[in-house]
């Protein structure tokens, strides 16, 4: 008897256990060499077609989607990847461009055979799909930009970039903190999210953020984007100014939505009204095709 009524616990503790797992999307970790040679780590969660491959923003890693991986795996294949020199990715690198950097989000989806993606960036992350786009054209229906392609025909001169670059060139870990604590949020933010992210991209290798800064400069992002065919869809906050018109000038497509009262990093700030908006925008995308 007293066999029986262990067996029954174990019996419903595995019921249970599976109940509670059934939703849960195993997490596959691979690497694949970039073009250069370098590691690149990434992390597929879920099924289903198109696959959504997601870039993160300059000094940051693939965790900051860690609130959208959950509820998008339900739906469709999520791919996660650091970037060289972010996270856990290889930082045997001689320049930062984000060319290369593109070749580290190409390599990822030739390697995992992906015949049909939305690449999604955020910040520098638009810059790098954009990149990316042209190296696998056969496989990408869209990008997705988060935060990014808000003006893409501003140009900095080269004083006023050495001008805004100089606090980081003099104290990397300093100039980075007051930079991300001024400008990237509103003042009712969340003081612990301000203090994560501002940490987190201070304590990046300063030659890869000096560098990666220097290839932002240095890219033409409206050349890039004349060249893609597929729609660009974003979804920014209402804290940064948009010309809309200056995108719909270098794409096919080009459709913007707003998330009010959130700073630049939305998706964590707000992970619920980034996810639903991601959705519509993913929907109406995939019925263009």
């Amino acid at each position: 008897m007293k066999q029986l009524k262990l067996f029954a616990v174990i019996l419903v503790l595995t019921v249970l256990s599976v109940l509670l797992h059934a939703g849960e999307a195993k997490v596959v970790k691979g690497t694949v060499k970039s073009n250069d040679g370098v590691p690149i780590y990434y992390q597929v969660s879920g099924k289903g077609e198109p696959a959504l491959v997601f870039v993160h923003c300059w000094c940051c890693d693939r965790t900051y989607w860690n609130k959208q991986v959950p509820h998008f795996s339900k739906n469709y294949k999520v791919v996660t990847i650091d970037l060289a020199g972010h996270g856990e990715s290889g930082l045997d690198r001689k320049e930062w461009t984000t060319q290369a950097f593109g070749q580290d989000v190409a390599a990822v989806v030739k390697q995992l055979d992906l015949k049909k993606v939305i690449l999604l960036g955020h910040s520098m992350g638009g810059g790098v799909i954009a990149e990316a786009t042209p190296l696998i054209p056969e496989r990408v229906i869209g990008l997705v930009g988060v935060d990014t392609f808000n003006t893409i025909e501003q140009k900095f001169t080269r004083e006023q970039f050495d001008q805004l670059l100089a606090p980081l060139r003099a104290d990397f870990v300093k100039g980075t903190q007051n930079f991300i604590r001024s400008i990237m949020f509103y003042p009712d933010a969340d003081p612990a999210l301000v203090d994560k992210i501002a940490n987190d991209m201070a304590s990046a290798p300063s030659e890869v953020g000096l560098g990666a800064m220097e290839a932002l400069f240095n890219q033409d992002l409206p050349a890039l984007l004349d060249k893609i065919k597929v729609p660009v869809y974003c979804v920014n906050a209402d804290k940064f100014p948009i010309d809309i018109e200056a995108g719909k000038r270098h794409t096919v497509s080009f459709k913007v939505r707003i998330m009010p009262k959130v700073g630049h990093f939305l998706m964590m700030e707000d992970p619920k009204t980034f996810n639903r908006l991601l959705d519509e925008t993913l929907k109406e995308l995939t019925q263009t095709q």
